[in-house]
């Protein structure tokens, strides 16, 4: 009876134990399985996601060309004498049949009014008026009032507003993009749009950088100076009822051979889809291959560098 006595508590003492090391067991697994939840709560990347658009796309160039005015107007003397009047700034903008200049003789200067007290009915003035012959700037000035000059000497150059366009020096191999006659945008430093027109082509083609020159003439009230740079926009392709996305939705490796997007196929995960890509314009590019639905959703922001599957967050939609 003693030695039954003696076991007793020793058999309540390991039933207390174990209950405590079940306790503290279950107290872990429950810690452990809170931790591995919020490692995959935190394992999921925060990203934003849009679909795919059904709309025009339309592809352009953008050159650069220069404004020039092709066609200089020389002012010539037509009498020898002095020049009593000067009508005349360099960089002043004239119009058709402006006088500029007027002309006296050296016998009229020399002779005064003694040829009318003469003859009256003569009239003599000794004078010569000189108009402008066209409307453009005064681009050189090399007399002034007073001057002495001879017949046939230059008196100013006029650059003609009639021969201003842009020269665009064209790659060869862009030259079935470019015609005779074909409408193109001219857009100007300050974004100011003009309405141009392919006029001519230059017969030669530079053997260094294999291009070609084509005067572009612009229809424009404003006053345009020479060697302006502009870029001329040329329609390349257009598509109606293409299916695109925006750039940031498409992936690719560093060579660019190969394109994907990444597509949820639930609320929580996206998967890699290769893609093949047709035309391309600033902001968004056409998918040729696969089609997806209106109500699939790409993968927008937060996408780069994601592996084949990935766990992922929705925070906004585009």
């Amino acid at each position: 009876m003693k030695i039954l006595y003696t076991k007793y508590p020793a058999i309540k003492c390991l039933f207390v134990a174990a209950g405590i090391s079940l306790c503290l067991g279950s107290c872990k697994s429950d810690k452990k399985a809170e931790g591995e939840d919020d490692a995959n709560v935190k394992a999921q990347t925060p990203v934003t996601v849009t679909t795919v658009d059904q709309s025009e796309l339309t592809d352009y160039i953008d050159l650069n060309a220069t404004s020039v005015f092709q066609q200089d107007n020389i002012i010539k003397s037509n009498i020898t004498g002095y020049i009593r009047y000067v009508n005349a700034k360099l960089g002043q903008y004239v119009t058709l049949g402006q006088t500029l200049f007027i002309l006296k003789t050296k016998e009229a200067e020399s002779l005064g009014n003694t040829i009318n007290k003469l003859d009256s009915s003569y009239h003599f003035s000794g004078t010569s008026k000189i108009t402008s012959p066209e409307t453009g700037y005064i681009t050189e000035l090399p007399h002034q009032l007073g001057d002495y000059v001879q017949d046939g000497e230059q008196l100013a150059v006029i650059s003609n507003q009639n021969s201003f366009g842009f020269i665009l020096n064209l790659p060869y191999e862009l030259h079935k993009y470019v015609v005779s006659n074909k409408a193109v945008e001219v857009i100007l430093p300050d974004s100011t749009h003009l309405n141009g027109v392919v006029a001519s082509f230059m017969p030669v083609i530079d053997s260094v950088s294999q291009t070609q020159q084509v005067l572009i003439k612009v229809s424009s009230t404003s006053r345009i100076p020479e060697n302006l740079i502009a870029k001329v926009r040329i329609l390349k392709i257009q598509k109606t009822n293409v299916v695109s996305l925006p750039k940031q939705a498409v992936l690719s490796n560093d060579a660019q051979t190969s394109f994907w997007v990444m597509k949820m196929t639930d609320s929580v995960t996206a998967i890699k889809v290769p893609v093949t890509k047709g035309i391309e314009t600033n902001q968004r590019v056409e998918i040729v291959k696969p089609q997806f639905s209106p109500g699939d959703k790409i993968l927008l922001t937060g996408n780069y560098g994601l592996p084949d599957t990935a766990k992922v967050k929705i925070v906004d939609e585009e």
